[in-house]
């Protein structure tokens, strides 16, 4: 699953709270609103187009991503998790395919785009609505529209630039905050929403098409072509008890600002439109033409990452940003005891959360300093040092990861933490995105990253190309293992060379399995004393990943 960046929040992609019966589907950032992991599965049956849908309510503009659920009339779905869109070298390589709905007022351009998302069964979908961009009144322009006569409809209404600007980052798979526009006051409120992890985008609105910048970012234009009457009647049941405004207000607008830009800015956008659907979400047979097409063109840019990190690197020599605990008695004694199959439960997690604490110490010691003087209380200026920079985040892989928090937070007073979900599909071998919940402004911290092993280097690979989205910078990245194979250290070091690698130890093989060899087990089960699956193999949850 993926998210919203904030305290307190999942950063599952989630935007604006919208409203009821507006129902857009993503997954990420990555996650719903309390803690719960429960429910993940990896296979969905496909979700057929259905008739019925909520009524269209808002007060505030919808652009919104929910968790990744398929809702039907019966029952919510969880849908699988995000694959990787990423190559081996850390680049983005597919970017998310973007629909453009246009169409008049009122036209049901939400009920297609809703439709749509249900009948993909893709998770990691995004509704973005251009009702979210509209400009900032000023006193003059409030005054204007609180009497009607300001035109919503018209081209410069809108703020293209910041529009443009938010849609190609989340294109290429980057955070971004999306303002949420308040249509009882005509103003954006102050927060903004945080929308990350999109496969595909279903962008919509009036004015659509009307930008030659925008129209290049849209991998699919469909124009939602419904009778003007009709969207008349859906506009004033929408505005009368919706907006509270009052039916002579509403013609008066209609005829006056509505209607003319219909004919003048939005009517002819049809000419560039790849599919015009009549009757709007009533249209099953356009809906599922749709629908093929993006399932064809997903296909097309699909990716193996997994097996290509397996066959790579072999033979090079060991990173400069690898770090490695000195292996002294003590160190290499605790490393017998967790590595031994005898060792009971009580005395793996002991040992474990000991050389976690060391790790931890050690890495700290790579974070930059400032020389600072401090006088002593017997009055002396001692020459002591500080750590440069705002803040020092935790961000642990689960489940396995998230037992490093707790010396983490020993080392470090109040420190803020955030939680990646990374499990294998067993179907295609992949790493996929369940969840994630990040702190608010993670962009300015150093960031320790901590998962319990590292095999191939798969989980920690996506992990850390989530947090480049999230505009995390490489060389404030460190990545914290116990254990890790020659092989998971050069998939991260080849694909980011600034990120720093700190481990207690460093196993030379990995077997067919892509498990540790000699290595240390599911470090997961044995800590929390769960049983291992009987066909074990590193995916959920810490495994030697």
């Amino acid at each position: 699953m993926a998210a919203t960046s904030s305290d307190s929040k999942p950063d599952e992609p989630q935007t604006d709270g919208g409203t009821e019966g507006d129902r857009s589907m993503s997954r990420s950032d990555s996650g719903s609103g309390d803690d719960s992991l429960d429910g993940l599965s990896n296979h969905v049956p496909r979700c057929p187009l259905t008739p019925s849908l909520s009524p269209r309510k808002r007060t505030t503009s919808q652009s919104k991503t929910e968790p990744p659920l398929l809702r039907t009339s019966k029952r919510t779905i969880y849908t699988a998790g995000r694959p990787p869109w990423y190559n081996v070298t850390g680049t983005t390589f597919k970017e998310a395919f973007v629909i453009g709905l246009c169409g008049g007022s009122a036209s049901g351009k939400t009920t297609v785009a809703n439709k749509i998302i249900e009948a993909l069964d893709v998770p990691w979908v995004v509704l973005l609505s251009m009702d979210s961009f509209y400009k900032v009144l000023n006193k003059e322009e409030q005054e204007l529209a609180a009497k009607n006569e300001y035109n919503f409809d018209h081209p410069d209404a809108f703020d293209f630039e910041l529009l443009v600007n938010i849609l190609r980052k989340l294109k290429k798979g980057k955070s971004i905050k999306v303002p949420v526009y308040d249509f009882t006051t005509h103003s954006r409120r102050k927060e903004w929403k945080t929308v990350y992890g999109a496969n595909v985008v279903i962008f919509e609105g009036i004015l659509a098409f009307a930008n030659k910048e925008l129209l290049k970012l849209l991998d699919m234009k469909v124009f939602v072509d419904t009778d003007s009457d009709i969207r008349l009647i859906r506009r004033l049941k929408r505005d009368i008890s919706q907006r509270g405004r009052d039916i002579s207000g509403i013609i008066k607008q209609y005829n006056k600002f509505v209607k003319p830009a219909f004919e003048q800015y939005i009517e002819p956008t049809v000419q560039v439109a790849d599919i015009v659907v009549p009757r709007g979400g009533e249209n099953f047979v356009a809906l599922d033409l749709i629908v093929q097409h993006v399932h064809s063109q997903l296909e097309k840019r699909e990716i193996t990452v997994r097996s290509a990190l397996a066959s790579a690197h072999q033979g090079q020599p060991l990173p400069k940003t690898l770090s490695v605990m000195e292996s002294t008695p003590q160190v290499r004694g605790m490393h017998t005891i967790i590595r031994n199959r005898e060792t009971n439960r009580d005395e793996f997690i002991f040992y474990s959360k000991r050389l976690m604490r060391l790790l931890i110490e050690h890495a700290l010691s790579f974070l930059p300093l400032k020389s600072v003087s401090v006088e002593t209380p017997q009055g002396s200026i001692y020459e002591g040092k500080r750590l440069c920079g705002n803040r020092i985040t935790g961000v642990s892989i689960l489940r396995a990861g998230e037992t490093m928090e707790q010396a983490l937070m020993a080392v470090c007073k109040d420190i803020r933490l955030g939680k990646i979900l990374i499990q294998t599909n067993h179907d295609t071998g992949e790493p996929e995105l369940h969840y994630l919940r990040l702190p608010k402004d993670i962009s300015e911290d150093y960031v320790i990253l901590m998962d319990s092993t590292v095999s191939t280097g798969a989980a920690a690979l996506m992990a850390v190309r989530v947090l480049l989205d999230h505009d995390v910078a490489e060389d404030k990245i460190f990545l914290l293992s116990l254990l890790m194979a020659e092989m998971g250290v050069h998939s991260v070091a080849y694909a980011f060379p600034k990120v720093r690698i700190i481990t207690t130890a460093v196993d030379k093989e990995v077997n067919d399995q892509f498990h540790i060899i000699p290595g240390i087990g599911n470090f997961g089960d044995r800590y929390f004393g769960t049983d291992a699956p009987s066909d074990w193999c590193e995916s959920d949850e810490g495994m030697e990943f």
